[in-house]
């Protein structure tokens, strides 16, 4: 599914570049950066409210369930409000965020639309909060899918037919009410006591914990932002539109990349949650082991991939003049490799409600994230935006998650969790540095024949060496066993 979301993506990309310009696939970057740092107004009431639900659904308490919902509802409606307002002040600084550009179009009128598209995301989502607990995210992916399926097409056939930005927008906000509308039908079906009106107010106290968890996570995502949302934002005041949209191109593939990792998390997070209620610590642990292991094997393939699959993929796709320099790719693909080794420790995080306690880490991570971007901008150029990116997410890694994640949930020692991080670390740099030299020792001038090359050789050797350095792991073994299994399984139903 995650699969055919990224390729209709490339296609409307690639429509969209040849339609309308880089030109405004920069305004594009910038401005939906613009709307997610307004977007902070949430401030993580979403994972809040999950993680209150968990118990609730569990013993079947549906007025418990009734209560939260319709106080998310409230508090999404007032965030909704909130948004809009704080972007109208946003506008006397367009201009100087900008600066000069062809556009034909008014960059108000294109921010405003925007504005609006998040306005309306925060309409008629909440009860979705309650399929996700209940671990049916497979319906909330399935109807995204569509979504992203009639609004790319809708899109191109926009861009196509009239050329219009406006159009393209409009039909993204009208696209976006469809998709919740379409959500709250199904949950209602699947739930009919969500549709109740008379609803008991929510108790004081899990109103309070709620506010508390919000107070903690409204730190990590102010300063997440800071950290994973200001590329575009640096990158236009630094280096101007044009290299926003440049950028945006690698952008798409690693968000792609990230998407289709962090979804095999999300997936069980709930899971996680439930585990993490039932079982002692070392049956959670040697759980948690084996998810690390696997979130490990997959940011390893993943970076390796981007840094010899990506400038000839990109070459391939929409031509050299859309390429960035190899030392940009080389920090872009370090930063992928530290955001996705976050995946199961924030899974164990959230289904463990431990929003409070390291409330004040990400302030830092932020500050140091915009004090390395501008300072390695000045010495490495376009790569030091993305290197002050990856080195504050070591705040997080060296600090953060062993004190207040590994060392509370498991009992892990800070020896062992630097061991395993920094191995880990080490053998990605081996692992990517060998398969790019051997990707670079057969020349080749034909961009097809030198995709093709890079892909084989990005199948074969991570994973040939990953198997090796790890052949006599439990880990390693827990997931040849799980393959041999289901391939068993899957045999039995064919024959």
């Amino acid at each position: 599914m995650s699969i055919a979301t990224i390729f209709i993506g490339l296609i409307a990309q690639s429509v969209f570049i040849g339609t309308l310009g880089t030109e405004y696939l920069g305004i594009n970057g910038l401005f939906t950066s613009i709307v997610s740092m307004l977007a902070l107004v949430e401030l993580g009431l979403g994972s809040a409210i999950y993680f209150h639900l968990y118990k609730p659904i569990s013993e079947k308490d549906t007025v418990k369930v009734q209560s939260i919902v319709n106080f998310y509802k409230k508090c999404y409606r007032l965030i909704a409000l909130a948004v809009f307002s704080l972007g109208i002040l946003v506008i006397p600084l367009l201009s100087s965020i900008v600066g000069e550009t062809n556009i034909a179009e008014s960059i108000y009128i294109i921010y405003l639309l925007f504005l609006l598209d998040v306005f309306f995301s925060y309409l008629l989502t909440y009860k979705r909060a309650v399929l996700y607990v209940e671990q049916n995210n497979h319906i909330i992916s399935t109807v995204h899918l569509g979504y992203l399926i009639s609004l790319n097409a809708l899109q191109i056939s926009a861009l196509l037919i009239t050329g219009n930005f406006y159009l393209y927008l409009v039909l993204k906000i009208a696209m976006r009410l469809a998709e919740n509308i379409v959500l709250t039908i199904i949950t209602n079906k699947k739930y009919p006591y969500l549709k109740e009106k008379e609803v008991l107010a929510l108790d004081s106290a899990t109103k309070s914990d709620i506010y508390k968890k919000v107070r903690g996570l409204s730190y990590h995502k102010v300063a997440g932002y800071v950290v994973l949302g200001t590329d575009n934002i640096i990158i236009s005041l630094f280096f101007g539109i044009t290299t926003v949209g440049l950028y945006s191109n690698y952008l798409l593939v690693t968000t792609a990349i990230i998407m289709l990792i962090n979804q095999a998390f999300t997936a069980v997070t709930a899971s996680i949650g439930n585990l993490l209620v039932s079982v002692k610590d070392g049956k959670s642990f040697e759980v948690y082991k084996k998810i690390r292991f696997g979130n490990f094997w997959m940011a390893c393939f993943a970076t390796t991939s981007l840094l010899v699959i990506m400038n000839s993929f990109i070459t391939l796709w929409l031509g050299s003049q859309f390429l960035l320099p190899i030392g940009v790719l080389v920090a872009i693909s370090l930063n992928l490799y530290m955001m996705l080794m976050r995946s199961s420790v924030n899974s164990f995080k959230e289904a463990g409600g431990i929003f409070h306690e390291d409330r004040f880490v990400p302030v830092i991570e932020s500050i140091a994230n915009l004090i390395f971007s501008i300072a390695f901008l000045k010495v490495f150029g376009l790569a030091g935006v993305f290197l002050g990116t990856a080195c504050s997410t070591l705040i997080l890694h060296l600090y953060s998650y062993p004190k207040f994640v590994n060392k509370p949930l498991f009992k892990m020692s800070n020896k062992q969790y630097y061991y395993d991080f920094f191995s880990k670390l080490v053998i990605v740099f081996f692992i990517s540095a060998a398969t790019f030299a051997l990707s670079r020792t057969v020349p080749i001038s034909n961009n097809l024949y030198k995709f093709i090359f890079n892909t084989v050789i990005c199948i074969a050797l991570p994973n040939a060496l990953l198997y090796l350095i790890y052949r006599n792991s439990e880990e390693l073994s827990y997931y040849r066993e799980l393959i041999l299994k289901t391939t068993r399984v899957l045999s039995k139903k064919v024959s």
